[in-house]
């Protein structure tokens, strides 16, 4: 990301900093790029020291917003969040100041380190600090609060504690006899089923996870951030079948997966009751959650996959593609595929689902980076549109958080635009999630960030009211009380925001109209589009093995 700064080994003596050009210079020194937010008194001031060191700057409509965009950052580069807060004056506390409040202890719920700088000289160290325990072991966030009054607040450069860029984190390997032992299990399973996790996707372990794949024949489930890292067209993946694989697994490898609801905790009935569970993970308090492991493997996950390989060098292993179990996979496989492929050439108006995300996936680059976030939204489309290429999918993740997709959307861009400008990243929301953050349009067009958004538009929250029911509706009284709380504006006309702020928006009813707005917005690779897409208002997932959370955001 850049060489660091030298330290002081430049800087005159006698020569003063401000407290707001010392963030700025520290930050540059770690290899930081980008900053976003919302400026205002105090920190105005750092946005513009930032910008001065060749720190990029993007201004976001909400602070949320910035955070999220940052936070993905920190995934697609390997620099996770840093935040950084202006606090009221030291000589004011306890005082009454405005929005005085316990920043710093408040951070430490949520942050792996919270932290006010004593004084000027120690920023650098503060935030190298900051920075490392960020990256180091299972990667986070970390808190800086800067007091109003040092951001103006000048000091002699010699006196200042510089501190050169932290080192890239430690690879930590898994024990040898731990090792020794998940083969043997895995040599000795019936229906074994990896499952790769958002961790794998952040250690860059693509490349020796796809040889282990390979070389065992073993058949894999991607959790919804982890598509891509071996591609979903492989032939072992077995996402279109992941309820059976659960279900009936004997033995399952977490390579970077948690056992927490997204995967049904690892508990009867979605998995075996007797099932073996080998836990790969970078942090040792994670191992043992909710099951007890037959064994636990703490280290990088690339680094682990790694020695997997090296024994399996020893101890050849290639599980057969022809037994019952492959067979129960590929059944459920082409039932499920053909399931969908009925709904997505369904020829009926108000659109479905299935149709759009058929049409979507016909006509978007293959490499596209995908952002999406709803609920039915991001579930149909995890299952519909295919990643072949790891880290290119955003979505709401472990907590389910709907507004993340338009900052996701801007920080991939951003870096895209940088180091692979060829990509195009593709933004598919709900029309309710796209009212979270919808305002961040605007900061898309500002800084000329050529993002397609698909607002999937079902007039609602899970399911909607077509127009002429929402006016019946409205004839039994006040929409307060009569209106159902799911229910939202029939046809909103979310393109006139991008439209309003310069880019190209496009108001779809029928396939037709959705094919053409697609090969408009994927040649244009220059302007922001926006392609409102009307569906029916009752359009939902097709029936579920499990009728379990299907109105979650998974």
């Amino acid at each position: 990301q850049g060489p660091p700064l030298r330290g002081g080994a430049v800087m005159a003596a006698g020569e003063a900093v401000s407290g707001a050009g010392l963030v700025a210079e520290a930050l540059r020194a770690q290899n930081i790029e980008y900053m976003f937010g919302i400026v205002g008194i105090p920190i105005t001031e750092i946005a513009v020291a930032a910008q001065a060191v060749g720190i990029k700057y993007i201004g976001m409509r909400n602070e949320q917003a910035a955070c999220y965009a940052a936070s993905a950052i920190g995934y697609l580069t390997g620099r996770p969040l840093i935040v950084i807060g202006g606090s009221s004056d030291r000589n004011q506390e306890t005082m009454g100041a405005f929005q005085e409040f316990p920043q710093v202890e408040a951070g430490r719920l949520y942050n792996k380190l919270s932290v006010r700088p004593s004084s000027l000289e120690v920023i650098p160290a503060v935030i190298e600090k900051a920075v490392r325990t960020s990256m180091y072991g299972r990667p986070g966030s970390c808190y800086i609060d800067i007091p109003g009054d040092f951001v103006n607040l000048e000091v002699n450069k010699s006196s200042i504690k510089y501190v050169e860029c932290c080192p890239p984190p430690p690879i930590s390997m898994a024990e040898h006899s731990a090792v020794s032992k998940a083969v043997s299990i895995i040599a000795h399973a019936k229906q074994p089923l990896l499952i790769i996790g958002k961790g794998a996707a952040y250690s860059h372990a693509e490349n020796n996870i796809r040889k282990l794949v390979d070389l065992c024949g073993l058949p894999f489930l991607p959790t919804p951030m982890a598509k891509g890292v071996v591609p979903d067209n492989h032939p072992n993946c077995v996402a279109a079948a992941r309820s059976t694989a659960l279900q009936h697994a004997d033995v399952v490898i977490l390579l970077g997966a948690r056992l927490n609801w997204i995967l049904h905790f690892g508990l009867p009935p979605r998995f075996r009751q007797d099932v073996k569970v080998i836990q790969i993970d970078i942090c040792a308090e994670e191992l043992g959650n909710n099951v007890r492991p037959a064994a636990v493997l703490l280290g990088d996950i690339n680094a682990v996959t790694k020695q997997l390989l090296e024994e399996f060098s020893k101890r050849p292993l290639k599980y057969p593609s022809n037994t019952e179990w492959w067979k129960k996979l590929r059944e459920k496989i082409k039932n499920n595929e053909e399931r969908s492929k009925a709904l997505a050439l369904q020829k009926s108006l108000p659109m479905n689902y299935y149709t759009v995300f058929h049409h979507i996936r016909e006509l978007i680059p293959k490499d596209s980076i995908l952002v999406s976030e709803g609920a039915n939204t991001m579930d149909i489309g995890r299952t519909m549109l295919p990643n072949y290429y790891p880290r290119q999918r955003l979505d709401a993740g472990t907590f389910g958080t709907m507004g993340v997709g338009l900052g996701f959307a801007i920080a991939a861009a951003l870096v895209a635009k940088d180091r692979t400008p060829e990509k195009r990243v593709i933004c598919i929301e709900g029309d309710s999630a796209f009212g979270f953050s919808g305002m961040e349009v605007e900061t898309i067009c500002r800084y000329n960030l050529p993002i397609l958004i698909i607002v999937v538009n079902n007039n609602g929250i899970y399911t909607g009211l077509n127009a002429d029911n929402w006016k019946e509706m409205l004839q039994y009284g006040d929409p307060a009380t009569c209106v159902p709380p799911v229910s939202l504006l029939p046809n909103s006309h979310y393109e006139e925001i991008m439209s309003a702020f310069g880019g190209k928006g496009y108001f779809v009813k029928t396939p037709e109209e959705l094919q053409k707005a697609l090969k408009a917005s994927v040649a244009d690779k220059q302007t922001p589009s926006l392609i409102n897409v009307m569906i029916d208002p009752q359009s939902e997932r097709k029936k579920q093995e499990f009728p379990w959370l299907t109105r979650s955001n998974l």
